[in-house]
């Protein structure tokens, strides 16, 4: 099958269709200046408030159509707590856009030093624990459904700490907060296998990420970030586990070569990507139908902007492929014993070119037809860097 200009009707409405549906969260923290464990490199546009996060994450709404909620940190975006609710409000009113998924910050302050949740300190684990269910409350206040929980905690050295409390700890902490969700509302939690710590993470793996979420609760689910694996990790398959336990409650988008790189979607590992969408356009509508996508990604050296459309675009082109899959013909050649033509029907779609589809569609929907070179052109990135500059040429000099 051949995306062209003479695609069939029935492709064009088929990928037309999952397209008009398909919803991608954009992360606040993706906007401003972010660095490494080595330095931190300043762009002259890079958001400095969260007045800036937004009417950056409503232009690329505007540029992709695909992303109308911002995903926000309460320590960076609402250091006020809920009394900064009004003002997001107002910022969603003015830019286009809603605050999406809440981050609660568990890794930052230094009393978290031995951990948050299960830090062995009893007041401590109830600071974090507090935290938590406060940005429930702000999700609440805020109309968003997700609360997405990663937790930094772990240990570098064996016999430091003692794994079996800390799951203990950790378990009663989230069950605090799942008892302070409504029905509107759901936990989402992550897992990591290594970093920051070395030797042990608390939550290190999907099956420690589904323990904890069905020990708080029927409104907890699990979130796969996909630079959050070993080298050579199956994730397509642990998302069709998760499927099957209809467990699964988000993902946090992202690229990687070595480790949790935060590269630009699809930019190493295009068909990884691929291979998601399948298992999720294969599985029943009752497991499928809730899960959030997010990209979660901080770029040091792309520009933010052009970086955030790159991975929805993307992820645009990489989903309407995995539409295209003939899942029918798929199947029996799978059932039959038919190795080689499973893979090459599986392939088919992956090799088709569905980007003059997708320019059609963006036609059609009143939307760039190349997002990023509308970007370019519009002088959107050289207005914000004329804007924010001083600031953030400021913000080098403190860093220094």
């Amino acid at each position: 099958m051949t995306a062209n200009n003479g695609a069939s009707a029935g492709t064009r409405e088929q990928v037309w269709a999952a397209l008009d549906t398909f919803r991608i969260e954009i992360p606040s923290w993706g906007f401003a200046n972010t660095g490494t464990r080595f330095g931190k490199f300043i762009q002259l546009g890079a958001a400095t408030s969260i007045a800036d996060k937004f009417a950056d994450a409503g232009e690329v709404h505007r540029l992709t159509g695909a992303s109308p909620t911002v995903a926000l940190h309460v320590l960076w975006d609402l250091p006020n707590g809920a009394s900064d609710v009004q003002s997001i409000r107002e910022l969603e009113a003015r830019h286009g856009v809603r605050a999406g998924s809440i981050n609660p910050n568990l890794f930052q302050s230094q009393e978290y030093k031995f951990g948050s949740l299960a830090n062995p300190s009893a007041e401590i684990r109830r600071k974090a624990t507090d935290h938590l269910v406060e940005s429930v409350e702000i999700s609440r206040a805020l109309g968003s459904r997700d609360v997405s929980i990663w937790v930094a905690d772990g240990s570098n050295y064996p016999g430091s700490q003692s794994m079996r409390k800390r799951i203990a700890w950790i378990e009663e902490a989230l069950q605090a907060a799942h008892e302070a969700t409504n029905a509107e509302q759901r936990l989402l939690i992550e897992y990591k296998p290594f970093e920051p710590a070395a030797y042990h993470m608390d939550i290190a793996d999907w099956g420690m990420a589904y323990h904890f979420a069905r020990s708080a609760g029927p409104r907890a689910a699990v979130l796969v970030d996909t630079g959050h694996h070993y080298q050579g990790t199956n994730i397509e398959q642990i998302v069709a586990w998760l499927l099957h336990l209809n467990a699964l409650g988000g993902f946090h988008f992202n690229d990687r070569k070595y480790a949790d790189d935060d590269l630009t979607l699809g930019s190493i590992d295009p068909y990884q990507v691929f291979r998601i969408f399948h298992e999720m356009l294969s599985a029943p509508p009752k497991a499928s139908r809730d899960v959030a996508y997010m990209i979660d990604q901080s770029h040091n050296l792309k520009g933010k902007m052009e970086a955030m459309v790159q991975s929805i675009l993307a992820a645009q082109e990489l989903y309407a492929k995995a539409v295209l899959v003939d899942r029918a013909m798929l199947d029996r050649l799978q059932d039959q014993g038919r190795i080689v033509e499973a893979e090459e029907c599986f392939r088919a779609a992956f090799w088709t070119d569905v980007r003059p589809l997708v320019r059609e569609w963006r036609a059609a929907r009143n939307l760039p037809a190349d997002p990023l070179r509308t970007l370019a052109e519009s002088g959107y990135v050289q207005r914000t860097e004329q804007q924010r500059g001083a600031a953030n040429q400021r913000s080098v000099t403190s860093y220094a």
